[in-house]
């Protein structure tokens, strides 16, 4: 529909059949694409006008206001308080002053964006947020009639600023983009259709010899390089056109093409033209014969010798296929062979992540066993200096007895440092101990235990002084279990007097709330034989998760838990388990399973 006035003045709706009968039905399909087209194309911007009052993109000036004359023809001439006291055109968003004047909303903007902006109709200074948007005077300037913009084409219809748009959108006489994307050409709506069939460059043509459908400007170039039912002459002049698909096949058969003879791989050396090679071909009978001859005796000694080297390299095959097969069993060996050692490598990895972590203990324990030892050869020089003076005065107190006084304060003196020193060796015992324990902890799960003085360990035993002994303590990991082992020489329970008895014991370590319980991991005990013959003896178990032994420690220790016939006495005792009156006892902790704290 289009919009416009009768002779009466009233505002009436025009379909647009009536307007140009022509452009509907041929231009369905393109109405939307030449509507995008021209919006893109138009030199306006939209204003920020509220939902109710908003112009589509392309209808308002960039800046300023409408101008009148230019691209909207008022029908008449607006009053002056519909003017821009800036730009004096007809307002394009207005905005009010405080003073009462009325700017566009570009032109306002300019104006405040000056230092001290001041009206340029009264001179009196703006302020930004006392400046309102006159949305009565956008109203009635939106109704002020205006002739088409496309009236130098020949239209006539007469309309509101406000349905501008909407009339461009379907004006017969608006100038509008060709369809086709390469056509830069812009023509009236109404005239597409012709433009289109008859005028445009790019519009789609059929070749009359191969019915192919193209732009027409591709046309030309089409018939004279690709169109294969397109009329060409035969390079050899032998007739006087064919089709540029049949030029191939052509040449093979054509009269006056320049062939070489059949039997050229021969040795034939004739080269003429189609017409004449009949004629040498049954001149050459004999000639191609012998040539043909020749070279199958030829390919026959080629063959020949081929087929005794083919022979020569199949005795070789064996060999190579021998050779082959055992190539690859020394690759899976050594592919075994680097996998073993990248698991050493990486089980090195981690014991000496875990001594280095030890050797840190240890230095800082060193260090302040240093310090202590310092102090006590401090302290040895205080008493052996107090001593001294003690000496010389019960020396001169024997010739005076003015010096009692003295001597009874040198000695609680002395007193005071003998108790000094007695606790400092008492904590430099304990030092030392500790020392000891830390130098000989295990942080990989295994215990190495070395029981020095068997046979009087034993004795101690048997009489009930000792009857067991403990390992120091191992751990599985740094931050991991704590445990040690527990040995009765002369045996216990059943095993007492006969056996060997030897236990499993979890202790209480730092870092138990962080691990899993009970205690789960499987145990290996062994007594190592220390003859050539590496006969140890062991024995291997899971915890049972029910038993009290295997909890998480609330005392020092659990109850320890093991075997009371580990080995009988008998064997340990005449075997090779002993030497230098020396045994040794291994305990090993599965940790492959265990989870890092």
């Amino acid at each position: 529909m289009s919009s416009g006035r009768n002779a009466n003045g009233r505002e009436v709706q025009i379909p647009l059949q009536q307007v140009a009968p022509s452009v509907v039905a041929p231009l369905s399909s393109t109405l939307a694409i030449t509507s995008a087209s021209h919006r893109s194309a138009n030199p306006w911007s939209p204003c920020d006008l509220t939902p109710q009052q908003s112009a589509p993109a392309g209808f308002q000036p960039l800046h300023g206001g409408f101008r009148d004359g230019f691209r909207d023809h008022f029908v008449e001439k607006p009053e002056a308080k519909y003017c821009c006291e800036s730009c004096r055109r007809v307002l394009c968003e207005p905005r009010q002053t405080e003073c009462g004047h009325r700017f566009c909303q570009s032109c306002i903007n300019d104006i405040l964006s000056h230092p001290n902006p001041v009206c340029p109709a009264d001179m009196e200074p703006l302020f930004k947020d006392k400046i309102f948007r006159d949305v009565c005077c956008h109203r009635e300037i939106m109704a002020l009639k205006v002739f088409c913009r496309s009236k130098a084409n020949g239209c006539q219809e007469q309309m509101s600023l406000q349905q501008i748009p909407d009339h461009l959108n379907v004006c017969p006489f608006f100038e509008v983009p060709c369809p086709l994307g390469k056509c830069k050409e812009r023509v009236m709506r109404k005239e597409i259709p012709e433009h289109l069939a008859w005028k445009c460059k790019h519009r789609e043509s059929t070749c009359e010899f191969c019915k192919t459908k193209m732009p027409l400007t591709d046309l030309q170039k089409h018939k004279e390089t690709m169109c294969p039912s397109f009329p060409v002459p035969c390079p050899n002049h032998c007739c006087s056109s064919l089709l540029r698909s049949e030029l191939t096949s052509h040449q093979h058969d054509c009269p006056k093409a320049q062939v070489s003879c059949l039997f050229h791989r021969y040795g034939c050396t004739f080269k003429g033209l189609n017409q004449d090679m009949r004629q040498h071909d049954s001149t050459f009978v004999a000639e191609h014969l012998r040539m043909m001859v020749k070279g199958n005796c030829l390919l026959e000694n080629k063959v020949e010798n081929v087929k005794e080297e083919l022979m020569e390299r199949c005795k070789v095959l064996p060999a190579l296929s021998s050779r082959l097969s055992e190539l690859e069993s020394q690759n899976e060996e050594l592919r075994e062979k680097n996998r073993q050692t990248e698991q050493k490598l990486a089980t090195m990895q981690k014991l000496m992540s875990s001594h280095s972590e030890k050797l840190l203990e240890l230095e800082m324990e060193l260090r302040s066993f240093r310090v202590l030892r310092e102090e006590v050869e401090t302290l040895r020089g205080t008493v052996e200096n107090v001593r001294t003076r003690l000496s010389t005065l019960e020396q001169g107190g024997r010739s005076g007895s003015g010096s009692t006084h003295t001597l009874a304060s040198l000695e609680t003196q002395l007193n005071r440092h003998d108790d000094m020193l007695s606790v400092h060796e008492i904590r430099l015992a304990d030092m030392d101990l500790r020392f000891q324990v830390l130098e000989t902890a295990s942080y990989n799960g295994t215990l190495i235990w070395k029981i020095r003085d068997y046979k009087r360990r034993k004795q101690e035993a048997v009489a009930g002084k000792t009857l067991s002994l403990y390992s120091q303590p191992f751990y599985t990991g740094y931050f991991g279990y704590k445990m040690c082992a527990r040995v009765y020489l002369n045996g216990d329970g059943m095993g007492k007097g006969t056996h060997l008895s030897l236990f499993f014991v979890v202790m209480k370590g730092e870092y138990d709330a962080l691990l899993p319980w009970p205690f789960k991991q499987k145990v290996t005990l062994m007594l190592m034989d220390q003859g050539p013959s590496r006969k140890h003896l062991g024995d291997a178990f899971k915890p049972d998760p029910n038993s009290s032994s295997f909890r998480r420690p609330t005392a020092e220790m659990n109850i320890a838990s093991g075997c009371p016939l580990f080995v009988a006495q008998s064997l340990l005792e005449t075997g090779s388990y002993i030497k230098d009156d020396t045994i040794f006892i291994k305990v090993t902790v599965d940790t492959s399973d265990l989870p890092d704290p």
